[in-house]
């Protein structure tokens, strides 16, 4: 039993309607604005995909529920904030609990159990952990304030994170779909295909391109693979690419797509709020470590086709000069709008919502160049039910880590962490950052990149900091490694994605996509040894100089890895590779 297609297209029309009300008008509470948001979310967690009767029955009740909640909390702002994160009745208390219980039960849905069990855990210590001996508890907290200030305050489940998914993420996820339901889609993949058909290994490479173009704007990895793969993939099985270098490359290029400017997905708009950096300075800094990672890449592809004799596209897959042009002009024209805007002075969501407008006037053009109404409103209904599904899959994501975030401000517990890595570190910087690149890995491996990424940098982040290290330098460090679970065992969703689609074993395949990502390894860490890197606005020859040394690097370890036979000789290669990285 299903709602039907036109309804969650109508759905989908409101949310984007209302996020773009709130860049161009920006007078609404910060109450009304974020339930609003969450209520916009909840039917297509519940709903969407639902074929079972009773369940059904349970999601249309819990949607409901849900949606009142919402909008009671929006109407009640001005009383709620006159409360101060303090519950004053029992029925604000069953409404602060069922809130709790909902961000759970969408947080499970969308990326299953272990984001919801992370903050279970949270939640469990900010009720019981004055029950703790040592320093790891807490004086405790009133049951009233505790759930007051994380379901009834601007903090919490309503707090800055949430802000981010509101304000910033929604906006340039309405943006990406936009593009991808015209024909800048199709352009990703005329452009690469144009580009590097024709090298050896040509299939491969288009991979990487697109993967960079497509992921840059959906800031998703699986939406990544699942999207260009589906065109990629067969391509090189057919071309006789062995199935785990084919679906390797899909998945590491997908991973790729997350780190690359100018959107970079959620994980660049949180680092906004977090930092306080502005929007343009991240794009810029985290540009030269991205290149370095899709030459990496390159690199391995390169090397790899000698090995098994890649081929490139066969000439009638290439497009010609006259379609590729006009794809471009699809593609570049929004983007030359938002790049424009924003370097006039003004912010990202409002340049992005201009652009936004642009792309659904161009959705009712055809590539010769012809107004086609029908078309454009069948581009548009397509882009008001993609915005909907993923709108709704971020905020479920940012709503849960929100109540984490909220825990550790209000029971200390952040500092106390933080303290304990600078104690076990010694103040050493890289026991320090190697403590935090564990834990990024472990709980990237359980939760979604953009929560593994706030949830680590706001315990390990003040530590990192203190002990010297630049705040963007820190961010962007956590940021990477919060990113290797997506191609790292034993939980690696890309790898498992592209494995599926080439029926390959996923050990194979992730094992070549950790050779072929090793990048996402050491990048990271060739920033914090060449801080210079990441300085591309401030100090461009220092910042390039630094950038050639470390591709020189990754080339030295990719060719011990990937070509080099020899144990010792191995071994011996990439040694120099790591002195070089450091020195």
């Amino acid at each position: 039993m299903r709602v039907d297609k036109n309804i969650w297209i109508m759905i989908g029309l409101g949310s984007i309607i209302f996020h773009m009300y709130l860049i161009f008008s920006g007078l609404i509470p910060n109450l009304v604005s974020r339930p609003i948001h969450m209520a916009f979310a909840i039917p297509w967690i519940f709903l969407y995909s639902e074929d079972n009767k009773k369940v059904f029955l349970i999601n249309i009740v819990l949607t409901v529920l849900g949606v009142l909640s919402c909008l009671w909390i929006a109407l009640n702002h001005d009383l709620l904030s006159d409360q101060y994160g303090f519950i004053e009745n029992e029925f604000q208390l069953i409404l602060g609990l069922f809130l709790l219980f909902l961000v759970l039960e969408m947080a499970r849905r969308s990326v299953g159990w272990p984001l919801p069990l992370v903050t279970l855990i949270a939640l469990l210590y900010g009720m019981f952990g004055n029950v703790i001996p040592g320093e790891f508890g807490h004086p405790g907290i009133p049951v009233n304030s505790f759930l007051g200030n994380l379901t009834i305050a601007e903090t919490g489940l309503w707090g800055s994170l949430t802000n981010v998914s509101v304000t910033i993420v929604s906006i340039f996820v309405i943006f990406g779909c936009f593009l991808n339901a015209g024909e800048a889609g199709e352009g990703f993949m005329n452009i690469a295909k144009f580009f590097a058909g024709k090298l050896k290994g040509g299939a491969a490479k288009v991979s990487i391109i697109s993967s960079a173009l497509f992921g840059s704007i959906s800031g998703s990895a699986s939406a990544n693979v699942a999207s260009t793969g589906s065109i990629t993939l067969p391509t090189m099985k057919k071309l006789g690419y062995p199935k785990k270098l084919a679906a390797s490359v899909e998945a590491v290029a997908s991973s790729g797509g997350q780190i690359m400017p100018p959107l970079m997905g959620a994980g660049a708009f949180v680092m906004v709020e977090l930092t306080g950096i502005p929007y343009d300075e991240i794009i810029v800094a985290a540009l030269l470590p991205a290149l370095l990672f899709f030459f990496t890449v390159w690199i391995g592809i390169n090397f790899y086709s000698g090995i098994y004799d890649l081929k490139p596209l066969p000439e009638k897959d290439t497009p010609n000069k006259k379609l590729v042009f006009f794809t471009f002009i699809f593609f570049l024209i929004p983007f030359f709008i938002l790049l424009f805007f924003m370097f006039i002075g003004f912010t990202p969501q409002f340049s992005a919502s201009i652009a936004i407008l642009i792309s659904f006037v161009l959705l009712f053009f055809n590539l010769n160049t012809k107004f086609d109404i029908k078309i454009g409103f069948e581009r548009f209904k397509k882009a008001c039910n993609l915005c909907g599904k993923q709108i709704s899959l971020i905020a479920s994501i940012i709503l849960c880590a929100s109540l984490i975030i909220g825990v550790l401000a209000m029971t200390g517990l952040g500092i106390k962490l933080t303290s304990l890595i600078m104690s076990f570190s010694n103040n050493n910087v890289w026991l320090a950052l190697l403590f935090t690149a564990i834990a990024c890995l472990i709980l990237g491996m359980e939760v979604p990149t953009t929560a593994a990424y706030i949830i680590c940098v706001t315990v390990a982040g003040p530590a990192l900091i203190d002990m010297g290290l630049d705040i963007l330098l820190v961010h962007l460090f956590v940021f990477w490694f919060a990113l290797l679970s997506t191609i790292t065992p034993p939980v690696c969703g890309t790898v498992f994605i592209a494995a599926g689609m080439v029926n390959e074993n996923w050990v194979k395949v992730s094992i070549t996509s950790m050779i072929l990502g090793l990048g996402l390894y050491f990048i990271p860490l060739g920033m914090v040894a060449n801080p210079n890197l990441i300085q591309l606005a401030n100090s461009p020859v220092e910042a390039l100089i630094n950038m050639i040394k470390i591709a020189f690097s990754l080339t030295i370890l990719s060719t011990a890895i990937i070509r080099i036979k020899h144990l010792i000789i191995k071994i011996f290669l990439f040694a120099i590779g790591l002195v070089i990285l450091f020195i």
